[in-house]
């Protein structure tokens, strides 16, 4: 299988570079697996498709604003971190421009010193690790030195930074918003839960994988990185009730969706469980865990149009790109959005 295989030519104008003043106004695709139909539809709407008892799975993970711009403490060299996944007391993973500059023992300074990180590991690919050193919060010191990690195809200033958080956001670690839930406003949240269907939440922290292209020829070639994810007691129960009674579960994107399938692929049921999870979906992939996926459109090339592929199959996938691609829809993360049931 090649990566080239999932390919496709998109209009430049077709990348959103803003999000739309209201969340829930952004188009919605509605795919059928089971007979290959597709039907234009509003966000707003997403509730005309869900029934009594079903499950939303929801990742209420939140952005850090973890991209800091420093300098070398000996060269006064600038240099741009961007944190990505905690993974001990202080100490951070990391992706950094330019790379060759920063080796093991390395200090960068950002602000006026109120933070400072020194370089413990060198990693392939511009990943170091490593140890922050401050005084009080960090939270706080981000808030005020670091900016919100845009992807690369974003070129327009974010005026509000909470854009690039979903509505129920709570804890802290993402280095990219789970982009799929940006369409819900809590007004539309609110009526989803009055009509008996349950929400539930997980934790899956969106880190190196989202900034990665895939590189090799051959799918099956490449490497993901691991990200941190957590399924509570709670969830897990609701989870395996809803099995149990054939209602659907449907994960809203792609982060929901890995985190549920590792677990599901580990215990055989949904359970409490929290680590790491570098699993990689792509066509040929047995999804057990989901019956329905709400998702953005996604890069050419990627993890993720493989994954889509997967739950769908590669022709229904291309073919609903093509339908949007024709009716002008908004693509990637401020976006519109897909349903595939």
């Amino acid at each position: 299988m090649k990566t080239e295989d999932f390919n496709y030519q998109l209009p430049e104008e077709l990348i959103a570079q803003t999000p739309l003043e209201k969340r829930s106004e952004s188009k919605l695709l509605v795919v059928n697996r089971s007979n290959t139909e597709l039907k234009h539809d509003r966000f707003s709407h997403i509730i005309d498709y869900l029934k009594k008892d079903d499950v939303l799975v929801l990742n209420d993970t939140r952005v850090l604003p973890a991209r800091l711009h420093g300098v070398k403490t000996e060269t006064n060299a600038h240099i741009e971190v961007l944190l990505l996944n905690q993974y001990g007391n202080h100490l951070w993973e990391a992706l950094v421009k330019p790379a060759r500059r920063i080796k093991k023992g390395t200090i960068i300074s950002f602000g006026n010193g109120e933070l400072k990180v020194k370089c413990t590991e060198v990693l392939d690919e511009g990943i170091r690790h490593f140890q922050l050193i401050y005084d009080g919060d960090l939270q706080d010191i981000l808030d005020e030195l670091g900016e919100m990690p845009l992807p690369p195809y974003i070129h327009e200033k974010l005026e509000d930074q909470e854009r690039y958080q979903t509505v129920y956001s709570k804890v802290v670690g993402s280095a990219a918003a789970p982009t799929a839930g940006l369409h819900f406003t809590k007004e539309l949240l609110n009526d989803i839960k009055a009509m008996g269907i349950h929400i539930e939440y997980l934790t899956l922290h969106v880190g190196l994988g989202t900034f990665r292209p895939v590189n090799v020829d051959d799918v099956k070639n490449h490497k993901m990185h691991s990200e941190f994810y957590q399924l509570s007691k709670e969830t897990a129960l609701k989870l395996n009730q809803a099995k149990k009674r054939n209602s659907k579960i449907i994960a809203v994107g792609t982060t929901s969706v890995r985190t549920l399938e590792t677990v599901y692929k580990k215990y055989h049921t949904f359970k409490e469980d929290s680590g790491f999870t570098d699993i990689f979906i792509y066509p040929g992939f047995q999804y057990q865990a989901i019956d329905a996926l709400i998702t953005n459109f996604h890069l050419p090339k990627s993890t993720l149009m493989m994954l889509v592929s997967a739950f769908a199959s590669k022709e229904i996938i291309f073919n609903a790109y093509e339908e949007a691609i024709k009716h002008r829809y908004r693509f990637f993360s401020f976006g519109d959005s897909m349903l595939i049931k």
